[in-house]
């Protein structure tokens, strides 16, 4: 079975689905960023590989609306 520790991600896109259903605070700080910290192995190793990652999470549930206390950017600037 190919995993990806015998991958070899040099010159190919990987589409990465990631929980990143973080807590946070009223003023939209992460209050506990393990979740984050979970996806940064699989992050360095598609990088240092010489791929690319491109990842997909959602926050919370707002039914098709744009909420923006739900919005990933804090996470993304986190990571």
């Amino acid at each position: 079975m190919l995993t990806m520790d015998r991958f070899d991600f040099k010159g190919h896109r990987a589409i990465v689905r990631v929980d990143l259903n973080v807590p946070l605070d009223a003023d939209g700080r992460i209050t506990d960023d393990t979740r984050a910290r979970a996806i940064v192995p699989t992050v360095r190793k598609i990088i240092a590989d010489g791929g690319s990652a491109v990842l997909m999470s959602h926050l919370g549930r707002p039914k098709g609306k744009v909420v923006p206390a739900m919005s990933l950017r804090p996470v993304a600037e986190h990571l």
